[in-house]
């Protein structure tokens, strides 16, 4: 490993010499071709769906992987699967997940990578995914504007990111759209969400959220965005709390679509 860096840290220096003295442009691209195979072979860039390598450090799985992603196509369908949970729970525009989400399957470990082992670039990746599939969909209705659910300060802090704010990152990259992460607020740190039913996590989540900023998104079509839509619980609640400023309308997008 070390001999590895040290072999990495001699041609930086040979590439700086280089440049001193005017190298051309054909030594520049031999050298950082050398670089990246030394970085790809003593760092290897890996698939987060199967372990094997992924040769481009701007992907995160494999071509094998991609082709087995459960993609829902949610997104050119009125009354989908998403809708129909929020349905008599709130008046939604539209809504779309991007991918099918069930326990033991590929995306338990890719969404367990993306929320707890700090692979932003997950929620970049499927947010561009996202965001590419809504570009395409000639029935969902673009918004003025992207609202990730927030995290409470001290778990953002512990976790060092929010999921929904990077994947509003990748959407936005792709549809050219704002991101507000600061209009609304997690008031409480809640309990996990992951053994309560339904009427629980309603019941854990209510009253949590609190919007601070009511002038910016009045009058606005708003794009909730989470990771992943169980019970619906917590978009329920954060989609109530923007709703109650008046003269909003809400749709939602998650990455994953949770199934039983």
């Amino acid at each position: 490993m070390f001999k590895a860096l040290g072999a990495i840290s001699s041609l930086l220096a040979a590439h700086n010499l280089s440049r001193q003295a005017g190298a051309r442009s054909l030594y520049s691209m031999k050298f950082t071709e050398t670089a990246r195979s030394l970085l790809h072979l003593f760092f290897p860039h890996c698939c987060v769906g199967c372990g094997t390598d992924v040769l481009s450090n701007q992907q995160i799985l494999c071509l094998p992987c991609i082709s087995q992603l459960p993609v829902t196509n949610f997104h050119l369908y009125a009354d989908n699967p998403v809708q129909q949970r929020f349905r008599g729970r709130l008046p939604l525009i539209d809504a779309t997940s991007y991918v099918y989400f069930t326990k033991d399957s590929m995306l338990q470990e890719i969404m367990h990578q993306f929320k707890y082992n700090n692979r932003k670039n997950i929620g970049t990746w499927f947010g561009r995914r996202i965001g590419e599939a809504l570009q395409t969909s000639s029935r969902f209705t673009m918004p003025d504007a992207l609202i990730p659910v927030p995290l409470f300060d001290a778990r953002k802090r512990k976790r060092g990111y929010n999921q929904a704010e990077l994947l509003c990152t990748g959407i936005a990259e792709v549809l050219e759209l704002p991101v507000w992460k600061d209009v609304i607020t997690r008031t409480t740190l809640t309990e996990s969400q992951t053994r309560k039913n339904r009427i629980q996590r309603w019941q854990n989540m209510e009253g949590k959220f609190a919007v601070m900023q009511p002038a910016t998104i009045r009058g606005k079509h708003l794009l909730l965005v989470d990771d992943v839509v169980t019970t619906g619980a917590t978009l329920e609640a954060c989609g109530r709390a923007l709703l109650a400023v008046g003269e909003v309308k809400l749709s939602i997008a998650t990455m994953a679509f949770a199934i039983r």
